[in-house]
């Protein structure tokens, strides 16, 4: 059962709208201190990890926990560089790996947070924290995933774990490195549903039979990655909405191409 009322009565007005990516706001860095320790760690286990992070040495005149080692800690956490509030986070979330309760309470306060105060970020238990889209990017990297991975397509798979990867480096995302590996995905899936490991997504469109208009817009967003994502040009930088929305697009169209293969070898009459 849920810890909070407006969870178990369905009360809230969804995710706020992402506002913050490369920042750590002040409410971030005092709840992290907090969601800690309501996970059962006390200020000098938190200080611990902190200063273990950010190569500080603790003040060994602060000998009780509060309020001198919590304030300690939420001065450490006030005063550091915004991308080292997700480094410290993990390390606490990684340090409870062997108490499963207080990790999952950790993970899920943590990305609770993120969605009610428009963080772009979220903590996942295979990756540690990474790049959160809306709704529509977390569905279509999501479900890519889970079409290769039940295809046997585990290099695929592994490209759009690579490309959320990138797009969640700190403090700088590789945007260009994250179009990079989301069309590669799409060129694993094609080059195997063709039969040709040898040849580029631009050669294999013309062969995969995509239905007009969709086979157009295929080509565009291969010339796009191609432009942008491996001829790269001193002075050029990729928002995150433009990243955000190739690495949709390019898993969409992932699953699409898996699925229409799926229902043609299905045979009629059968589910």
């Amino acid at each position: 059962m849920s810890r909070h009322f407006s969870d178990r009565h369905g009360f809230g007005g969804g995710d706020a709208s992402i506002t913050v990516r490369e920042d750590a706001p002040p409410a971030l860095r005092y709840a992290l201190a907090e969601i800690a320790r309501r996970a059962g760690l006390s200020p000098s286990s938190i200080r611990s990890i902190v200063c273990g992070v950010l190569f500080e040495t603790p003040d060994t005149n602060n000998w009780s926990e509060y309020p001198n080692i919590w304030d300690e800690v939420l001065q450490l956490l006030n005063t550091c560089e915004w991308f080292k509030i997700y480094d410290i986070a993990e390390t606490i979330w990684r340090s409870l790996e062997y108490r499963n309760e207080e990790q999952e309470l950790f993970q899920a306060e943590l990305n609770r947070l993120f969605r009610e105060k428009g963080i772009g970020w979220e903590l996942k238990s295979s990756l540690g924290i990474v790049f959160r889209g809306d709704a529509n990017f977390t569905n279509a990297t999501e479900r890519a995933v889970i079409a290769f991975r039940e295809t046997g397509r585990e290099t695929a798979a592994a490209e759009i774990r690579e490309a959320l990867k990138d797009i969640s480096r700190r403090p700088v995302p590789d945007r260009t490195g994250a179009i990079q590996h989301a069309m590669a995905a799409v060129e694993c899936a094609a080059r195997d549903l063709v039969g040709e490991p040898n040849l580029t997504l631009g050669r294999l469109i013309p062969r995969l039979n995509v239905p007009r208009p969709l086979d157009a817009a295929l080509e565009k967003l291969w010339g796009y990655a191609s432009e942008n994502g491996r001829h790269i040009r001193e002075g050029t930088q990729h928002s995150s909405a433009e990243a955000e929305l190739v690495v949709s697009i390019a898993c969409a169209m992932s699953v699409f191409l898996i699925q229409r293969e799926a229902e043609i070898n299905t045979p009629t009459g059968r589910p």
